[in-house]
């Protein structure tokens, strides 16, 4: 082949890339692009990298087409084992992360007060300088706030931490999944979440969680989904969903049960009853109830709890609460059943942890834990060295946080890709404490937010196309699965961050404990857990976006004797905060999630799957009692608690139970990019802030205990949405008792 100069410098390229391209494509050019190509390297073809987002839920695998050295699209990466191929609708939004125009362009120091935006640009020597001098002076009394990250990330800084006498903390966001942790822990004995095998299941009960939209890992549960659709095993899977919000999984069920708020735990005792009644000589059931059999779940009987559950006659077909249970139970034992849920909104109420553990009884009882179809526990970390969950606070200890901040205890804060203040209730403090002036503040987040605005220096990070990283997915599908995020791209000419990881090394370093890292840069650590730990070639691990081991897997646990006496000693109903006519149940936004991706057009613009709303903060009332309130659709209304007001455009909803106002997180942030801010608070507004400051029976924050009124404004705003309009047709005498079916005008559904 003649040596050209664009061929030479091609090759050149290939010899000076740090990322691998996968080679699904059979005309894949294994180069990285770079930011500034000179004109005769322009090629016209485009190369796919393999890499990892852990910014969706549970994280997926995704291919990104690089052309010209820029990202121009994300799509799943069908040779990853959770996904297999599908994205969020989020992940697409990873190239306007890169690409943003309000992304910070490089380091800056403050020059105006705290709080208000106003920074000027700095060198990276004086960052560096200034940050080393803060670490320096302050480092025994520091607190490192990032995001809920794992493996080598929480390492780094987790060792960056102690190794000043300092503190590494991860922020979740309000709907942190705390209270199922916690009872993932004391049922089957892990930190990380077990697998619902839905591909392989014959019946689905869920319990609350919106695993269809945003609990767990929506997108490997919805491509479970549709094989357990697809008759699989010769017949189309039945679902049955539990949950007080019409939701993306209440609208797939083949039937939805609307339940009390916080009544998703009897709900899965009282089918682990009618199970252990109709079928007490199963092993499962008796490792479970013990000499009492199936007695010892008696006080669970539903006809004993219907005030508890308060499921509408109409739903019942005329049976009795016991009968419903008792056909669900035979359904179950003639088809491998899997229950799956309890935890998301279903613990987000004062007894959050025993509507998670009640769901996993359900499983441990129907005998499926550990098997085909059933619930597979989590494996464990195929590399012993990494952290396998991030260090997640208690509601008590984040006050203490903020109070430690505003006091003095805490002398140096250092944010990253965190946002608490809007992310926690404003009783919290944290916004009050961070005001702080003795305190020193840092920020390497690569966008403004909430809490970075009240940074003194920035010190901006890359973006995930930019970057390394690595990660457990959560759940694993059953087996070791390691993934490797690769910097597919490098930042543009005109923005200089760089990655937070190796900034914190280096600062290590040259502060005199370079023993306290595990590794001498972010890239070198996670080559060292490929090639080391997993014995796996690196540049092969980099094509296909990770390493698994299908031979692998977890074990059911051994239920000890007093397990059923732990879970009947957390029953409890749930208890409501405030006083109001409306149970106000927050949720998270299909997209933006609880406001991490507020600043991202194409999460905003993205409708959501039940109401098609977009841009816009709403709030779902039953159709039937808004009328009676004199509220019509688009209605600006105050959303009312003990611990404030908030103002939402009304959506008349027909499958709402009436009694609940579903309100989506994620709006109403203050500071930051235009997409996330500029728009009236009549029309975005953050629910998390309205929240009592209470604790559930795990110590995270209690967001759906909250009870709440609804008055209008007596303004109006036109909705954003997508779908046309609808008549009702009710069914049912009470209006506690009707179940409303949405009839398109256009056609039907």
């Amino acid at each position: 082949m003649k040596l050209s100069r664009r061929n030479f410098l091609a090759w050149a390229g290939i010899a000076a890339t740090g990322a691998i391209a996968c080679d699904l494509f059979d005309d894949e050019l294994r180069v990285q692009s770079p930011a500034l190509i000179p004109e005769d390297l322009v090629s016209g073809r485009d190369n796919w990298y393999a890499t990892y987002d852990t910014s969706t839920p549970g994280g997926e695998g995704i291919l990104v087409r690089v052309m010209e050295g820029r990202a121009k699209k994300v799509r799943g990466n069908p040779r990853f084992p959770t996904n297999q191929g599908k994205q969020a609708p989020a992940a697409d939004a990873l190239l306007q992360s890169a690409y943003h125009p309000d992304r910070i362009a490089g380091p800056m120091l403050r020059n105006g007060p705290r709080g208000s935006g106003r920074y000027r640009p700095i060198t990276w020597e004086e960052a560096l300088n200034r940050f080393n001098a803060a670490v320096d002076a302050n480092g025994n009394r520091m607190v490192l706030i990032t995001e809920a990250r794992k493996c080598s990330f929480a390492k780094i800084c987790g060792g960056f931490a102690e190794a000043f006498g300092g503190r590494h903390v991860a922020f979740a966001g309000a709907a942190d999944d705390a209270a199922y942790r916690a009872a993932v822990r004391d049922v089957l004995g892990s930190d990380s979440l077990p697998f619902h095998d839905i591909a392989r299941s014959e019946t689905l009960v869920s319990f609350g969680s919106d695993f269809l939209s945003t609990w767990g890992s929506p997108t490997t549960y919805a491509v479970a989904y549709g094989k357990f659709r697809s008759g699989a095993h010769g017949h189309r899977g039945t679902h049955i969903h539990f949950g007080a919000r019409y939701s993306m999984t209440a609208a797939n069920a083949d039937k939805w049960v609307p339940i009390a708020p916080g009544a998703e735990g009897y709900a899965a005792m009282a089918l682990a009853w009618a199970i252990a009644e109709s079928h007490p000589e199963s092993s499962y059931v008796q490792a479970i109830t013990g000499e009492a059999g199936p007695g010892a779940l008696r006080s669970f009987a539903p006809d004993a709890n219907a005030g508890i559950l308060q499921i509408p006659d109409a739903v019942l077909d005329g049976k009795s609460l016991n009968d419903f249970f008792y056909g669900m139970a035979r359904d179950y034992a003639a088809q491998g059943g899997l229950a799956i849920g309890g935890g998301g909104e279903a613990a987000a109420y004062s007894n959050g942890k025993f509507n998670a553990a009640a769901a996993l009884i359900a499983n441990l009882i129907m005998g499926n834990v550990g098997h085909e179809g059933g619930l597979l526990p989590d494996p464990g970390s195929p590399i012993s060295e990494v952290p396998t969950s991030a260090p997640l606070l208690s509601l008590d200890e984040w006050r203490l946080v903020a109070a430690d901040i505003s006091n003095g205890a805490t002398g140096l804060v250092i944010v990253h890709n965190a946002d608490p203040v809007h992310g926690l209730p404003a009783g919290v403090g944290m916004a009050d404490a961070l005001g702080n002036e003795g305190v020193a503040i840092v920020s390497a987040s690569p966008f403004i937010d909430d809490t970075s605005v009240m940074a003194d220096l920035l010190i901006p990070d890359r973006t995930a196309l930019e970057d390394w990283g690595d990660d457990l997915p959560d759940p694993m599908p059953g087996y070791h699965v390691y993934a490797v995020q690769q910097p597919v791209i490098n930042p543009l000419p005109d923005l200089d961050p760089r990655s937070f990881p190796d900034v914190l090394i280096n600062a290590a370093t040259d502060l005199g404990r370079p023993d306290a890292m595990p590794a001498a840069s972010y890239e070198d650590m996670i080559r060292a857990n490929v090639e080391e730990t997993l014995g796996a070639d690196f540049n092969e691990t980099l094509k296909n976006g990770g390493w698994w081991d299908e031979s692998t897997g977890g074990h059911g646990p051994g239920p000890s004797s007093n397990l059923l006496n732990d879970v009947v000693g957390m029953a409890a109903p749930a208890q409501m905060h405030g006083s109001g006519d409306f149970q106000l149940l927050p949720f998270s936004h299909n997209t933006v999630l609880d406001g991490r991706n507020a600043h991202l057009p194409w999460a905003q613009n993205a409708p959501d799957p039940v109401t098609t709303m977009a841009w816009q903060t709403w709030v779902e009332i039953n159709e039937q009692q808004a009328k009676g309130m004199g509220i019509r659709e688009g209605d600006v209304v105050n959303i009312s608690t003990s611990s404030g007001t908030i103002q939402a455009l009304a959506y008349l909803n027909p499958g709402m139970p009436p009694g609940i106002a579903a309100v989506p997180m994620g709006g109403g942030r203050t500071s930051g990019s235009e997409f996330a801010t500029g728009r009236d608070s009549r029309e975005s507004s953050n629910v998390v802030s309205i929240l009592a400051v209470a604790a559930n029976d795990s110590g995270g924050v209690t967001w759906s205990g909250n009870r709440c009124n609804i008055t209008p404004t007596g303004d109006s705003m036109a909705v954003s949405k997508m779908e046309g309009g609808y008549t009702t047709r009710e069914i049912g005498e009470h209006p506690a008792e009707r179940v409303f079916k949405t009839v398109s005008e256009e056609g039907g559904h």
